[in-house]
C-alpha cells in the first residue's frame, strides 16, 4: 500500500453496523458502502453471512472488516467497536442493529431470558454507543449514531415483553444520547421498522393477514 492510498483509506468515512450478517443489518451495510463508506461488520452466530456481507461491500470497491460480537457478554463485547475502528482507521457512523427477541408469554418467561434480551437490545447499544461516541469526539468532526428500535417500541406484542421493554428503553436512550452528544456534533436518531421478513423474525414473504396474531384484532 502506498502512502497516498493509506491516506485515502484513513480519510474515507467508516460505518460500523452491528448484526450485519443478514436482514436489515446487511442491507444497511451494502447501502452505506454504495454511498462511499468503508464498513465494519459484526456477527453473533452466522459468520458465513457476515463474510457474504463483506463480499458485497468489497464488490462495491470499499473496505470491509468483520468481527464476532456476542452482546450477552458485556461489557467485553462492546470492545468490538474499538477493534473495528482501529482496523479501518476511524468511525463516523454507528448503526446499533443487532437484536434478539422472544415468543414466550409474560407469565412463563424466565429471568435469564429477560436479561439476555435486555443486554442485546438495550445495554449492548448503550455501551457500543459510548465506545463510538468517545472515538468520534476524539477524532473531531462529529458523527452519526442510529439505533434500530422496532414498531414494538410503540405497539405491544403478545409474547415479547422483554423485547418491547428493551426497544422502548432504547427509544428513550436515543433521545438522551441526542441531547448529550449534540454539543460534540454527533447526531443520534432511531429507526423503528415494522416486521420484516428476516432470519430473526422467521417470517417469509407472505401476506400477514393470513397469519394468526394473538392479541391483534
Amino acid at each position: 500500500m502506498t502512502a497516498q492510498s493509506s491516506s485515502e483509506n484513513t480519510a474515507r468515512p467508516v460505518a460500523v453496523i452491528t448484526g450485519a450478517d443478514s436482514g436489515i443489518g446487511r442491507a444497511t451495510a451494502v447501502l452505506l458502502a454504495a454511498q462511499g463508506m468503508d464498513i465494519g461488520i459484526t456477527w453473533h452466530e452466522d459468520e458465513e453471512g457476515a463474510r457474504e456481507t463483506a463480499g458485497e461491500v468489497r464488490g462495491l470497491g470499499r473496505r470491509a472488516a468483520v468481527r464476532q460480537a456476542d452482546l450477552t457478554r458485556l461489557p467485553e463485547a462492546a470492545g468490538v467497536i474499538d477493534e473495528l475502528a482501529g482496523e479501518l482507521g476511524r468511525i463516523d457512523v454507528l448503526v446499533n442493529n443487532a437484536g434478539t427477541g422472544t415468543a414466550t408469554p409474560y407469565l412463563d418467561i424466565d429471568l435469564a431470558t429477560v436479561r439476555q434480551v435486555l443486554d442485546v437490545d438495550l445495554v449492548g447499544p448503550f455501551l457500543c454507543g459510548q465506545r463510538a461516541a468517545r472515538r468520534m469526539i476524539g477524532q473531531g468532526g462529529g458523527g452519526r449514531i442510529v439505533n434500530v428500535t422496532s414498531v414494538h417500541e410503540h405497539q405491544p406484542r403478545v409474547g415479547a415483553a422483554p423485547y418491547c421493554a428493551a426497544k422502548g428503553g432504547l427509544g428513550l436512550l436515543t433521545q438522551v444520547m441526542a441531547l448529550e452528544l449534540a454539543e460534540h456534533g454527533i447526531t443520534v436518531n432511531s429507526v423503528a421498522p415494522g416486521e420484516i421478513a428476516t432470519p430473526m423474525t422467521g417470517q417469509e414473504d407472505t401476506d400477514v393477514r393470513t397469519e394468526p396474531r394473538p392479541g391483534v384484532p
